[in-house]
């Protein structure tokens, strides 16, 4: 069967949503390499200037950069790794077991969803500042191990990865639950793993409106905290504030592009039926 290759249209049509994706990114980068006044002109710059070094260096001291992208690394690997070990195992109770009160509890999940994230932030704080965890990481953290859409993610794919018959012949040949979940199901559900990771990863760096209130900049600030402290005063330097916003983005761009592929290859195997 021979397959049409894609013709130039194709390839434009790439290439326009490829530049209107990366354009914030370019212009961020712009921004950081010129002066606050420049930027404030008409029209704006669109070309690279030679600040770059010099605005690069006063947000990372500014805002203790360094200890703040350690601070992100570690909140957003927890949750990351937290959310898809948790995740996948609700999601494969839910898709494949049978025990009471499933559906109950499946409604309760997704009723979750459909909660504002804000009216939750009054109890958890006092629930927080109780534990005495105002300040530190695990504030951040532990509230986020859990994700009702990522439940309902792994939930869909193991519903169609997973058929009964490979866990009926799991259990013929002896298995536990524990030999099951880990020789069948976590290599079933491997491909949507990635992506949940990924995701979740993102999802907790980029993250502000908790850390903010739970986080301080005399304390352990992530990344998006700690970038707060760049825009204060009379006359904030704009340049300066989207330097710390490259600083802050580019571990992001190095983590897409060391698993990037094998993200999508594992997308497109978990796709593909054998």
């Amino acid at each position: 069967m021979r397959t049409k290759r894609p013709g130039w249209g194709t390839y434009a049509l790439l290439a326009l949503f490829a530049a209107v994706s990366l354009f914030p990114l370019v212009w961020t980068a712009v921004a950081a390499s010129r002066t606050s006044t420049r930027l404030a002109a008409t029209p704006p710059p669109f070309r690279f200037g030679r600040n770059l070094p010099r605005n690069l260096e006063i947000a990372w001291t500014d805002a203790r950069l360094g200890e703040a992208l350690a601070n992100t690394a570690l909140v957003a690997g927890a949750v990351a790794a937290g959310t898809v070990l948790f995740s996948t195992l609700a999601g494969f109770a839910f898709a494949r077991l049978r025990f009471r009160f499933r559906g109950t509890l499946l409604l309760v999940v997704a009723g979750t969803m459909l909660i504002p994230p804000q009216l939750g932030v009054v109890p958890l704080y006092l629930l927080i500042a109780r534990l005495r965890w105002t300040d530190e990481l695990q504030a951040v953290i532990l509230p986020s191990l859990v994700s009702a859409f990522g439940v309902f993610f792994m939930l869909q794919h193991l519903t169609r990865a997973l058929p009964y018959e490979v866990l009926e012949a799991a259990r013929m040949d002896g298995a536990g639950t524990v030999r099951t979940v880990w020789h069948v199901v976590l290599p079933a559900a491997r491909p949507a793993m990635a992506v949940l990771g990924m995701l979740s990863f993102v999802a907790a760096w980029n993250d502000f409106f908790w850390p903010v209130l739970a986080l301080t900049q005399t304390g352990n600030p992530t990344v998006q905290v700690a970038l707060t402290g760049l825009g204060r005063g009379s006359v904030p330097d704009q340049s300066v504030v989207m330097a710390g916003a490259l600083l802050g983005t580019l571990p992001l761009l190095l983590v897409l592009a060391l698993f990037g592929r094998h993200i999508v290859g594992g997308v497109m195997r978990g796709a593909v039926k054998g």
